[in-house]
């Protein structure tokens, strides 16, 4: 277990007992997050599909390729979203990219810029990463302005990237270099 803690969350990699809190966030939260996220199978919101996802991210873990937190806040351990820093690759690179994902409920309330800093320093600090890229969708200007406030920079547009909601929708690459940290 990798536990972080910041000014008002506690970040802690998922075990397999988080597997109820993690399929009650992706469940409460699927008409949100689909806005901005491609679409999942009705088995992505089971409880089974997020043991696996928990369990395949351990083993990522074990092997330094990929670290994924829940977001909780530490006064009340509400579980308030996840975030990873994931497809980790050492030199020549020594980079990998950050995706995070807040309940609706606690938007606007700088807990995903207060996860993003904290991952972020984690990353350069003690997986000594040179490099954290992000992909995120002009239309979500919340994301960016969580990106954008966490110091990254915006270095193009990925045209028709990823698709979604029946599209293919262009993505911002945003990144941070340890040295501007």
């Amino acid at each position: 277990m990798v536990y972080l803690e910041s000014e008002r969350c506690l970040l802690k990699t998922l075990t397999e007992e988080d597997a109820v809190l993690l399929t009650k966030l992706v469940t409460d939260n699927k008409s949100y997050w689909s806005i901005h996220e491609p679409l999942h199978s009705a088995e992505y919101y089971s409880e089974k599909y997020q043991l696996k996802r928990i369990k395949d991210s351990v083993r990522q873990m074990g092997m330094s390729r990929e670290y994924s937190f829940g977001i909780f806040l530490k006064e009340k351990d509400i579980l308030v979203g996840h975030i990873s820093i994931y497809s980790i690759k050492r030199l020549p690179f020594a980079s990998a990219f950050i995706g995070y994902s807040l309940d609706e409920r606690y938007t606007g309330k700088g807990f995903a810029t207060e996860a993003v800093k904290r991952v972020t320093q984690f990353a350069f600090e003690d997986l000594s990463l040179h490099r954290i890229e992000a992909y995120v969708s002009p239309e979500n200007i919340a994301s960016v302005s969580v990106l954008e406030r966490s110091g990254y920079q915006r270095e193009g547009l990925l045209k028709k990237l990823l698709f979604i909601n029946g599209r293919w929708v262009d993505h911002y690459l945003y990144a941070l270099i340890d040295q501007d940290f």
